[in-house]
C-alpha cells in the first residue's frame, strides 16, 4: 500500500484493555493483543485502532490522559507496544492510535503545577477565567451527567474551562507551546512505528475559547500544521478525526478554501451513519440517497470513514425530531437503552433482533458505499449489549472468544463482566463457535472482506446511486474506478422484489455476481434482477486489468 493506504483499508476498532487478557489480571493488554494478531490477519482488515492506551486514572475509560508519551501499565509496557507493532506490519496490518489531546486529566502533572501557582510555566496551558463566565452552563457534550463547562478550582482561585467532564480541563490552543507540545506527542508516536491516529473531538481542539463567548473562532490552520508536521516525519501518516458537525462544515476539515485536501486525510461520516440507521428503521434506503446526492466534494485524497456502531452511543441528534421517534421507536425504545437523550448504546445485533439477515444486509450496505469501513471488535460474531452497564460501558464488554470461563477473554475476574446470559452471553456467542460452523456470522465477515478487499472501486472509486424506478425499500448503487465498476442490490424491504436495471445491461462485461445473501439464477436480463426479503447482490459489471 502507498500513501493513501488508508483508502483501501478495513479499520478494527478495539480496546486493549477489553479484548484478550495475557496474564490473568483480568485486563487486556499488548501481548494479549499480539496472541490474537493472526485472527485479525483471517478476517481480513489491514488497519488496528486502538482505543486509548495512555496511563490515566480511568475515570472516563482511558479519556483521561495524564501522560501522553507512555502507555497504561496494566496494558503492558513501551517494550511492549513496540512489539505489537513489529507483530502487526509483519502481518501488513498498519496500527492507529487515538489521540485525546483536547483535554487532559486533572492528575495529569501539566494541570497540577498550573493549579499550583499563577506563575507555573503551565498555568496558560489550560484556560482561565478569573470571575464566573456567563456561559458556565452552556456546551455540554454530556447532558444529564454533566452539570457545567467552568469549574471553579479553589487552590488556582480561578475558574477553568472543560468541555468534557470537571475532572478533563481542556488544554489551551492559543498557546504556541501547547500547539507545539503536541506536535512533540505525535511525533513521538510516529517514530514508534504507528502509521497514523484517530484525533478525538477535533472541533473543540482547533476551538479558540474565551469566557463568556458562547460562538469562538476556529483555527483550521492548525490541523494543516498538523497534517504536515505528520508527513514530515513520516510520508504516508494519516490523520482520522472525529467531527459531528454540519455538513456545510465538512470541507473546511480536509482542506482550506482552494479544496488543495491540505488538513484531515479522513472524516467519520456521521451523517452517513444516521442516515443508514434511520433507512434501517424505516426500510426505507431515502435517507441514504439523499445524503449520498448532497455530500460535500472532498479535495484529493481525502476519505470518508463509514461505521455502524463505534465505541460511542449511536447520535441521533442531526435527524429531525420525527426521524428521532422513528429510529428510538425501532431500535431503542425502553429508556434504558438511550443516552443523553440523543443515542441509543445497543450493539446492531440486538437493536436489529438478531435477525441474522438484517445484520448482514447492515454490513454489506455499509461495505459498499463509498469510504473507508471502520469495524468495531465483537460486530463480527454478533455481540450484545449489557445495559446494566452504565452510559456507554454497555457496548464495551470484553470479547466473547470461547466457552472457557469469562468467554476465553480472562481466567480472573475481568474488568468489565462479560456478557454471560441471554442470547447474547458467550455461550452461544463467541469466536469458536463460528470458527467451526462455516455459515456463522464470523465465517461471512471473513467471506465479505476478503470480496471487498478485490473490489478496490469500491472506497477508491465514484459511488452513484442508480436513478431508476426501483421497487419500494431497494437501494441500487454503483462504484466506479480505474480498476472497473460494480453494481450494488439493497432490499430493505421484508418482501420478494424484482428490480429492472435494463439500462446498465448494455455497459458491462460478462456480469458476475460476486457476493450475495443466496444464490440467485445467473445474470442474463438486467431488467428481472430478484432480491429476496433483506436481500442484497453484488454484481461485478466489468473489470479493467491495470
Amino acid at each position: 500500500m502507498g500513501e493513501r493506504w488508508y483508502t483501501e483499508s478495513v479499520i478494527y476498532c478495539l480496546d486493549v484493555e477489553t479484548f484478550q487478557d495475557s496474564n490473568g489480571d483480568g485486563i487486556g493488554d499488548f501481548q494479549g493483543v499480539i496472541s490474537r494478531m493472526d485472527y485479525l490477519t483471517r478476517l481480513g482488515v489491514n488497519c488496528l485502532w486502538l482505543n486509548p492506551i495512555h496511563p490515566t486514572p480511568g475515570r472516563d475509560d482511558g479519556y483521561d490522559a495524564t501522560d501522553f508519551y507512555n502507555v497504561d501499565p496494566r496494558l503492558g509496557t513501551l517494550g511492549d507496544f513496540a512489539e505489537l507493532l513489529h507483530q502487526a506490519n509483519n502481518r501488513g496490518i498498519k496500527v492507529i492510535i487515538d489521540l485525546v489531546v483536547n483535554h487532559t486529566s486533572d492528575q495529569h502533572p501539566w494541570f497540577q503545577s498550573a493549579v499550583s501557582s499563577p506563575d507555573s510555566p503551565y498555568r496558560d496551558w489550560f484556560i482561565w477565567s478569573a470571575k464566573e463566565p456567563s456561559d458556565r452552563y452552556q456546551g455540554m457534550v454530556f447532558p444529564g451527567e454533566q452539570a457545567e463547562t467552568w469549574t471553579y478550582h479553589r487552590k488556582a482561585r480561578a475558574w477553568y474551562y472543560h468541555r468534557f467532564y470537571n475532572f478533563q480541563p481542556d488544554l489551551n490552543y492559543s498557546n504556541p507551546e501547547v500547539r507545539s507540545e503536541i506536535k512533540k506527542v505525535l511525533a513521538f508516536w510516529i517514530q514508534l512505528g504507528v502509521a497514523g491516529f484517530r484525533m478525538d473531538a477535533v472541533p473543540f481542539i482547533i476551538e479558540l475559547t474565551e469566557p463568556g463567548r458562547t460562538d469562538p473562532a476556529m483555527d483550521f490552520d492548525y490541523l494543516t500544521e498538523l497534517r504536515q508536521h505528520v508527513q514530515w516525519r513520516r510520508g504516508d501518516a494519516m490523520l482520522l478525526a472525529e467531527a459531528n458537525v454540519e455538513p456545510e462544515k465538512l470541507p473546511q476539515y480536509f482542506g482550506d478554501s482552494g479544496g488543495s485536501g491540505n488538513r484531515i486525510h479522513m472524516l467519520f461520516d456521521f451523517m452517513l451513519n444516521v442516515r443508514m440507521v434511520l433507512a434501517l428503521a424505516r426500510q426505507n434506503p431515502e435517507p441514504v440517497i439523499e445524503w449520498l446526492h448532497t455530500t460535500p466534494k472532498l479535495p484529493d485524497g481525502g476519505q470518508w470513514a463509514t461505521f455502524l456502531r463505534n465505541h460511542d452511543e449511536i447520535d441521533l441528534s442531526r435527524l429531525t425530531a420525527e426521524q428521532r421517534d422513528d429510529v428510538f421507536s425501532q431500535f431503542g425504545p425502553d429508556d434504558d437503552m438511550k443516552l443523553y437523550d440523543r443515542g441509543i448504546r445497543r450493539r446492531l445485533a440486538p437493536m436489529l433482533g438478531g435477525d441474522r439477515r438484517r445484520i448482514e444486509l447492515a454490513y454489506s450496505l455499509q461495505f459498499t458505499l463509498r469510504g473507508t469501513p471502520v469495524l468495531r471488535y465483537g460486530e463480527e460474531i454478533g455481540m450484545g449489549e449489557d445495559l446494566s452497564l452504565p452510559g456507554r460501558y454497555a457496548i464495551r464488554t470484553p470479547m466473547q472468544w470461547s466457552f472457557d470461563t469469562n468467554g476465553g477473554f480472562s481466567d480472573a475476574d475481568p474488568i468489565r463482566p462479560v456478557i454471560a446470559k441471554g442470547e447474547y452471553g458467550y455461550q452461544k456467542v463467541n469466536v469458536t463457535a463460528q470458527r467451526h460452523d462455516d455459515r456463522s456470522l464470523l465465517a461471512w465477515f471473513e467471506r465479505m472482506i476478503r470480496t471487498l478487499r478485490e473490489s478496490p472501486e469500491v472506497s477508491n472509486g465514484t459511488c452513484t446511486a442508480v436513478d431508476r424506478a426501483l421497487p419500494p425499500g431497494v437501494l441500487a448503487h454503483m462504484a466506479e474506478g480505474r480498476t472497473g465498476a460494480m453494481l450494488f442490490l439493497h432490499n430493505l424491504g421484508t418482501e420478494d422484489v424484482v428490480a429492472d436495471l435494463s439500462e446498465l445491461g448494455a455497459d458491462t462485461n460478462h456480469p458476475n455476481e460476486v457476493f450475495g445473501d443466496r444464490e440467485y439464477p445467473e445474470i442474463g436480463d438486467f431488467s428481472k434482477l430478484a432480491l429476496g426479503p433483506y436481500g442484497y447482490r453484488w454484481i461485478r459489471l466489468r473489470r479493467a486489468n491495470v
